[in-house]
């Protein structure tokens, strides 16, 4: 018979020997060794008691083993609350929320980490009613709430876009308890930035009364994926101020902001501030910083730091896919998928998205149409509205409306705008009339306060004269109330970003714009330069559709990058809209006049232009 000091003594032992194996994410060889103590006890004859078997449940359980938890669970002689709760989040954490829920049921007295269990469990895997009803029988019980609850539970709200809801519940926090800590505020900022509500989001954050660096984050990351793109820069520095050391986060948050800004010289020193604090192996800011090479003109860079990250996952993968495809090379696009397949990773919705756009810009019809039954036939994917509206592009972009027609009517629901969208848009390159004319009647029906289908429309009567159909369609712009969208273009130079609208006259330097810009054209014209006023809108003298055509916004950008950069310098644009026929005609001139090379990225991809030509060879 053993003396209580040698039980304890053993108990000790298996208690220590468990405990090193407990881990927050456990490994097969931990669950093996778990399994070696549990069998060396049982051997010996040790009655294994609570504590004990718990630690075998909690770990059987992080390592995925629920059919050992559940064998042990079942089998002890008396069940604390911790072993209830282990076995509940052990099942919820892998996914079996049937099985956890009938636990949950038969437990005499529930823990409030047993309903944050079941609330979270639900809220992870989008059964928002469910965690709705959970919460409300949680309060009806009498459980007191903790932060694990209400974070749980705004997270709910703002996945169901419940905000108003999430609001009240916030309100709630800070009027029926202690003060709450910033992980419940860090929520409800979470779910107005996540649904683009950023105003509120901006009150939420100048509210609190204590923000860590996950306030900061959240706040940087979500200006940044709503256009907020200078104030997110901005904040990042002051994150800085107020002495908080960004975490990698953060700096993809910052790094976002400088792809949509196109401020290359801003990335480049957050990568290099990356490396100098450390986080050179992050995934997330390596992500970012690939998008952002990418997005602001140098899809070489891009690919260097694809090719030298330590680790990369499928979002690596799609954002390559997308910088080459958004660059025109999409020959390599198509390279760069093939190689992830044999490399194992299995694309996602998003890849072939960045794929059949890639086959889109460089008018792989061929390739587009084989990945797109590849999605379905060998992946099992659904394609969705924004796939079609991919093959529609590819197809009408290389001419093939019949193809396009066919597709749109096999597909298994109504095509939306997206669909009709990108057959304007082919129309309006091929001056098909008669099809954009219908696709344009099905999108007034639709979206009639989208300005881009007048656009298009009107664009399509001036390029063959019909002065009389644009005037129809503009007085129809204004009965319907609606404004287009002012066309700009921006450079980065002298450290600040220089904006110019069409016809400028508001930049303080637009006087030696417009005149270097004359020199120019006399330059082109002894090239073969013609300004091509089909572009323009509006019915006028011969001379004065030249003037206005050479005011452009892309034009004054690209006219200002040459005066202020340095010799030799690659001058970088961006437009917010489709760069215009003849500005792309006169780009390339003036490329090959001052023998610079010249990138723009407009509202559809990039052009790179040097000695006279464009990297999109036209098919743009």
């Amino acid at each position: 018979m053993n003396c209580p000091n040698t039980v304890g003594a053993v108990a000790s032992r298996y208690a220590f020997l468990l405990q090193q194996l407990c881990s927050p994410r456990q490994t097969p060889l931990s669950a093996y060794l778990a399994r070696t103590v549990h069998a060396h006890a049982v051997a010996s004859g040790f009655n294994l008691r609570g504590p004990i078997l718990n630690r075998l449940i909690d770990i059987y359980c992080k390592s995925g083993r629920l059919r050992h938890a559940r064998l042990l669970f079942d089998e002890m002689p008396v069940k604390d609350e911790l072993s209830w709760t282990t076995m509940i989040t052990g099942y919820v954490k892998n996914d079996d929320l049937d099985e956890a829920r009938e636990l949950f049921d038969g437990m005499a007295e529930k823990l409030v980490v047993a309903w944050n269990a079941m609330i979270s469990g639900y809220v992870h895997r989008g059964l928002l009613q469910e965690a709705f009803k959970m919460f409300k029988k949680m309060y009806l019980s009498g459980v007191q709430f903790d932060e694990f609850t209400y974070t749980s539970i705004i997270s709910a709200c703002a996945n169901a876009s419940f905000l108003l809801l999430g609001r009240q519940i916030h309100a709630y926090i800070l009027i029926s308890g202690p003060k709450p800590k910033p992980v419940s505020w860090n929520a409800m900022l979470s779910s107005y930035v996540n649904s683009g509500r950023m105003n509120e989001a901006k009150e939420i954050f100048q509210e609190m009364p204590e923000k860590n660096l996950l306030t900061w984050a959240v706040m940087i990351a979500g200006l940044a994926q709503n256009g907020l793109g200078e104030e997110s820069l901005k904040l990042f520095n002051l994150m800085k101020l107020q002495g908080f050391q960004p975490c990698d986060y953060a700096f993809a948050g910052a790094i976002t902001s400088c792809a949509a800004l196109g401020s290359l010289k801003s990335g480049r020193q957050l990568h290099s501030q990356l490396i100098r604090l450390g986080f050179e192996c992050s995934l997330s800011a390596g992500n970012a910083l690939i998008t952002m090479y990418g997005r602001c003109g140098v899809v070489g860079d891009a690919r260097n730091l694809f090719l030298t990250m330590s680790f990369v996952d499928s979002v690596s993968w799609n954002a390559m896919i997308a910088a080459l495809g958004q660059h025109g090379h999409g020959v390599q696009a198509v390279e760069l998928f093939e190689e992830m397949l044999k490399e194992g990773i299995l694309p996602d919705r998003i890849t072939f998205l960045t794929v059949l756009s890639a086959c889109s810009h460089a008018g792989l019809v061929e390739e587009g149409h084989r990945y797109f039954d590849a999605m379905h036939d060998i992946y099992g994917i659904t394609p969705g509205e924004d796939h079609y509206a991919r093959m529609v592009d590819l197809l009408c972009r290389a001419g093939k409306f019949s193809d396009a027609n066919d597709m749109i009517g096999k597909m298994p629901f109504q095509p939306g705008p997206q669909i009709w969208e990108a057959f304007l848009a082919g129309c309006r390159n091929h001056g098909n009339m008669e099809l954009g004319i219908q696709a344009a009647e099905r999108l007034f029906e639709m979206i009639p306060q989208n300005d881009g289908t007048y656009i298009l429309l009107s664009n399509m009567y001036a390029a063959k004269g019909l002065w009389d159909n644009v005037s129809r369609v503009r007085k129809l712009m204004r009965d319907q109330g609606v404004k287009k969208e002012p066309a700009c273009s921006w450079v980065e130079a002298e450290n600040k970003f220089h904006v110019f609208m069409v016809d400028d006259t508001a930049h303080p330097e637009v006087n030696a714009v417009y005149s270097y810009l004359k020199q120019l054209v006399l330059e082109m014209r002894k090239l073969g330069y013609v300004p091509d006023t089909r572009f323009v809108l509006h019915d006028m003298e011969s001379d004065q559709k030249e003037h206005a055509i050479s005011t452009h916004s892309e034009k004054l950008a690209v006219a200002f990058g040459l005066l202020k950069l340095p010799r030799g310098a690659t001058v970088r644009v961006f437009k917010n809209l489709r760069i215009c026929g003849d500005c792309h005609n006169a780009i390339k001139y003036i490329s090959k006049v001052v023998g610079r090379e010249i990138v723009v990225r407009d509202g559809k991809r990039f052009h790179h232009f040097k000695d006279g030509e464009c990297s999109c060879r036209n098919y743009w």
